[in-house]
């Protein structure tokens, strides 16, 4: 089993043990958030002894996003994706992964005391593989709405992925699990609702898949865009369009979604009952072939898959 702890990460162009990997508690990430990040799963097939990255090149053109609305202007000018997927599978090797994993990597400011700026300052990018891991409970969760409000685009970047926006998501969850909740879901100054603090947002109603539409302030999330297609693959209507809270309470499925969260369940809302408060047919459906896919269990045609 990987213990990440004694494992093999990458820092500003070398491949170090994980415990030197650090920054100084004067650098621009630990004093402003001035972070953008990915998370991918790399999961195994043990009937193939096979590792597969999902996703990867959707996963470098994130950060590549993320780098142009932030300003890290020096990422997409000096890394190629070639370069990235030749850093990504070479970490992995040298960790000898035989095992579901999560990779993070990120990208930052690496200056001291540089203040809040942010453009023509040095970036530098780290890597590191964790055991994956279910970040909720498999049976599904209990949510609540939060009093706190989505940040909205024009305050903070829902598109990219940055450090520093998760403060409001870590308010949200901090208060869900006070008053006894798993998780809260978001809503944005309109009052639709956005997505959960660390993963989308789908319902189902009348047989149809909904999900809150980009301009809700949601982070664009690959797994949800890979439910969208898959949902399509299955004959499954789809509609992208705002949501009010009120919606939810009379849904027949809710479920959240990400990298991490993968395809949780979830079985009440403000105390309200979803469904029969169990995982529903469609919900099952598209974890059992998101799950299949990610293990190369299933075809695939779109080649979401990077063997290692």
């Amino acid at each position: 089993m990987l213990d990440y702890k004694t494992s093999i990460a990458y820092l500003d162009g070398k491949f170090i043990d994980f415990k030197d990997a650090n920054l100084s508690i004067a650098s621009s990430p630990i004093l402003y958030g001035l972070t953008i990040y990915t998370v991918m799963s790399a999961n195994w097939n043990k009937e193939k002894k096979q590792l597969y990255i999902f996703r990867l090149k959707d996963h470098y053109q994130r950060l590549v996003n993320s780098a142009k609305i932030m300003d890290l202007h020096s990422f997409a000018e000096n890394s190629s994706y070639a370069q990235f997927e030749e850093l990504i599978t070479s970490l992995l090797k040298r960790n000898n992964v035989k095992q579901d994993v999560f990779v993070r990597v990120s990208v930052f400011v690496d200056e001291l005391i540089a203040g809040t700026k942010i453009h023509g300052l040095k970036n530098s990018l780290s890597a590191f593989v964790y055991p994956s891991a279910n970040l909720y409970s498999a049976s599904g969760i209990h949510c609540c709405i939060s009093s706190w409000q989505r940040t909205p685009d024009n305050s903070q970047p829902s598109r990219a992925k940055v450090n520093g926006s998760y403060v409001n998501s870590s308010l949200m969850k901090n208060e869900a699990l006070l008053n006894g909740y798993d998780e809260a879901i978001a809503l944005d100054q309109h009052g639709h609702v956005t997505e959960g603090t660390v993963a989308n947002l789908f319902l189902v109603r009348d047989g149809t898949l909904l999900t809150p539409d980009n301009s809700t302030d949601i982070l664009e999330g690959i797994t949800r865009n890979s439910i969208i297609q898959l949902a399509k693959d299955l004959n499954i209507p789809v509609t992208l369009r705002p949501i009010d809270r009120s919606e939810l309470y009379i849904a027949d499925e809710v479920f959240m979604c990400g990298s991490s969260a993968r395809i949780t369940p979830v079985l009440s809302i403000d105390r309200r009952p979803i469904g029969s408060q169990k995982s529903g047919v469609l919900t099952q459906k598209l974890s059992k072939l998101y799950n299949d896919l990610q293990h190369s269990k299933a075809l695939d045609t779109r080649s979401w898959l990077l063997q290692v």
